[in-house]
């Protein structure tokens, strides 16, 4: 190989021209890159060889650090990565990976089948209290669960000449022979994509139409604003050419944001979840007792959550459980936001403790995006739903999306927990430090997960 490369370099010299551009060292390549005689964000296509863009990348930033601690990218992994499932797919300007410490959190029963829950997570004490928690619920008996609905939605914004134009569209789109034009539109753009509904919302000269769809096991974006395109192209050859289409996303979806539209109509899958802990297992498991959790959670999770004006925050810290699931299956990460919106309720049944937590917008999928990568999609396989159901589209995500809300409850279950006995500090510093040995008073599995 040395060889030829040498005489091929040897060749291109002699006829006056330059070698080919993988021909070159990776310093050489990177020095291209440093002058802009190349693109550093297209070496991938340049050199057609992901892994060798990384190493070349890196190079190139290296002489942009020359204000900062080189050492520091020296730090960054970048070596024993399938960088030719990310190119196109996943992210751009790649340089190393970040990599993050994997738990599992269980044995969980849910809907009869138990699982173990994997949750990538820099923070200590999560995995062992949300483990803790799946111990309860399944010595009780375990949870059950159920999707209320599943359906993704995007809302563009339209500007029309007046506002009553504006409301004319509106009256179109809710009359069911439109709508069914809308659907047939739709459904040629993809074989899982479908338009279930369309509520417009008007104000003044604007108009938010927010398209709700079925996507078989994707999380969907892209299948739904592809479709959404089709359909407003449609009706701007036609019965609304006057429209104008001012974004694809008028904020009304709505997408990465905490939105009272979300919380009431849901977005992605909306489950319930709930489990009947025993009087025992509380006192045993949990350390604590009914009364105490009860009264917490009315005074944390609704009336506190309410005094702070909290928009679907009516929970203890769902959000911990929702990002630490998706970040370990792949799932957008920054979409945590709509899908922690959680009502954690507890409730005393007889000498037992009843809990359940609602989840309006839970947005996952178990094709494309990060579930495409192999450790994301090992994890998903774990659950049992990595890639598309072959029996009823959409059927692995809406187990996922249960298995999140379960999770999520037994993240509150144990947190809530520890808070009514005043555990919460001594297990974070148990489990949150690196002491050199373990201080006196530190709960062990009595504050958090028994290990056996």
């Amino acid at each position: 190989m040395r060889v030829a490369y040498r005489d091929a370099r040897a060749l291109d010299a002699e006829e006056g021209k330059p070698p080919p551009l993988p021909l070159l060292p990776d310093e050489e390549v990177a020095e291209l890159a440093r002058k802009g005689e190349i693109g550093v964000h297209a070496l991938e296509k340049e050199l057609a060889d992901c892994a060798r863009a990384v190493r070349v990348r890196r190079h190139w930033l290296q002489s942009q650090l020359a204000d900062g601690p080189k050492e520091a990218l020296a730090a960054l992994p970048h070596e024993g990565f399938d960088y030719a499932s990310v190119y196109g797919a996943c992210a751009e300007m790649v340089v190393g990976y970040v990599p993050l410490p994997v738990g599992v959190a269980g044995p969980l029963l849910l809907n009869g089948k138990t699982y173990q829950v994997p949750l990538a997570t820099v923070e200590g004490a999560l995995v062992a209290s949300t483990r803790r928690g799946c111990k309860a619920i399944t010595e009780s008996g375990g949870a059950a669960a159920r999707v209320l609905k599943q359906a993704m939605t995007r809302a563009p914004v339209l500007l029309f000449p007046s506002a009553m134009r504006a409301c004319e569209f509106q009256a179109w789109m809710v009359d069911e022979a439109n709508l069914l034009r809308a659907k047939e539109r739709f459904a040629t753009t993809s074989r899982f994509a479908r338009l279930i509904s369309v509520q417009v919302a008007v104000a003044g000269k604007l108009a938010y139409a927010r398209f709700a769809c079925t996507t078989g096991d994707a999380m969907g974006m892209n299948m739904v604003s592809k479709g959404v395109n089709a359909v407003l192209d449609d009706l701007l050859g036609d019965e609304f050419s006057d429209m104008q289409v001012l974004g694809l996303s008028g904020n009304m979806c709505c997408d990465k944001k905490s939105a009272a539209v979300n919380w009431v109509e849901g977005r992605g899958c909306s489950v319930v979840v709930e489990a009947t802990i025993s009087g025992d297992i509380v006192r045993r498991t949990l350390k604590t007792s009914v009364e105490a959790i009860v009264q917490l959670n009315t005074a944390k999770n609704l009336i506190g959550s309410a005094m702070a004006g909290a928009l679907g925050g009516f929970n203890a810290h769902a959000s911990n459980i929702v990002t630490a699931l998706f970040l370990a299956t792949g799932q957008d990460a920054a979409q945590n936001v709509e899908s922690s919106q959680c009502m954690t309720l507890i409730s005393a049944a007889g000498d037992d403790l009843h809990i359940s937590c609602t989840m309006p917008s839970i947005e996952v999928g178990t094709v494309g995006g990060g579930t495409i990568l192999a450790p994301q999609r090992a994890c998903l396989g774990m659950l049992g739903v990595a890639g598309a159901s072959r029996d009823s589209p959409g059927a692995n995500s809406r187990e996922l999306a249960t298995v999140v809300a379960a999770t999520v409850m037994a993240g509150e279950l144990s947190l809530m927990s520890a808070l009514s006995a005043g555990h919460l500090l001594k297990a974070h510093l148990q489990h949150n430090r690196k002491p050199s040995a373990t201080p006196a008073g530190a709960p062990s599995s009595d504050a958090l997960a028994d290990s056996k």
